[in-house]
């Protein structure tokens, strides 16, 4: 058994789908109000100045438009998933230019060669965590999922919701 195989593992990644899912759906219904998350095996928080109803509805169309087979829900393009990949393929076509280089005036001429392959590390990044959320950071597939509870959390401006799950 994998860590993909896990129980915890499964519970997080379907929390991350469902996550993404809702966003997508708050994204259409309240396109002014700018949403993050965070998820987690025993659920996920949802950022953003939304009533405890307006988050209410986006989990539950959310799991049912999931339930009904729209698994592309799960996939957002700002995922932290996409931003990691980015990171990485960025930096380490960068490392490779600079390569071998002997000494500072050999990375200083390497350095446009550095930034062209950083470049190119980004655009391979894009389709490249979209597939990594797809396989391994998100799951479009909730199984028996479901909500127990949503719990909003108020800190002066800042609003957040805990959308609690389980089996």
């Amino acid at each position: 058994m994998g860590l993909l195989d896990t129980n915890a593992f499964s519970r997080l990644r379907r929390n991350h789908g469902l996550e993404h899912a809702t966003i997508h759906v708050i994204s259409r219904t309240h396109p002014r109000i700018s949403t993050a998350g965070h998820s987690d095996p025993g659920g996920f928080w949802l950022l953003g100045d939304l009533s405890t109803e307006a988050v209410y509805a986006a989990v539950e169309e959310a799991l049912a438009r999931l339930n009904a087979g729209e698994r592309n829900l799960a996939i957002h393009p700002n995922c932290g998933t996409n931003l990691v990949t980015a990171s990485v393929t960025a930096g380490l076509a960068g490392a490779f230019a600079f390569g071998t280089a002997r000494n500072d005036r050999e990375r200083l001429e390497r350095l446009p060669l550095a930034i062209l392959m950083s470049l190119g590390g980004l655009l391979l990044a894009r389709p490249l965590g979209a597939r990594i959320q797809q396989r391994v950071t998100t799951s479009g597939d909730p199984g028996s999922l479901h909500v127990v509870e949503i719990r909003r959390t108020q800190r002066g401006r800042f609003t957040a919701h805990r959308v609690s799950t389980a089996d």
